[in-house]
């Protein structure tokens, strides 16, 4: 069975850094595509990073040069660093992988950006 499981959201103030975690089970994930998105209230859900089977990476020109998402192979956990944090930024931030038709979401976690 697999399973995501995000952690590392909180409060934070404008210009503050978090890393979220998404830690996977249940299978290799070696050639997966690795995503995070986020949905704000009232908002329709945002791909914010995305990480490619071939270490490829892309970012929405809303979060490029503040955001890096990055996996460890070794401990099946993919990461969202996220710096220069803006009001903006607040939302449920949720991973997702995917190979070919198979698909996966974390539960999500909360990200408030507030001072």
């Amino acid at each position: 069975q697999v399973q995501l499981v995000e952690s590392g959201g909180g409060l934070v103030q404008p210009g503050g850094s978090l890393r979220l975690s998404c830690a996977a089970s249940g299978s290799s994930f070696s050639d997966y595509t690795w995503a995070w998105y986020r949905q704000a209230p009232g908002k329709q859900r945002e791909l914010v990073a995305i990480l490619f089977s071939d270490a490829g990476t892309n970012y929405p020109p809303s979060v490029e040069g503040r955001f890096t998402i990055s996996r460890d192979s070794a401990k099946n956990t993919v990461y969202l660093q996220m710096n220069s944090l803006k009001p903006e930024d607040t939302a449920v931030y949720t991973c997702n992988a995917r190979r070919s038709s198979l698909t996966y979401w974390g539960q999500g976690t909360q990200v408030t950006v507030s001072s």
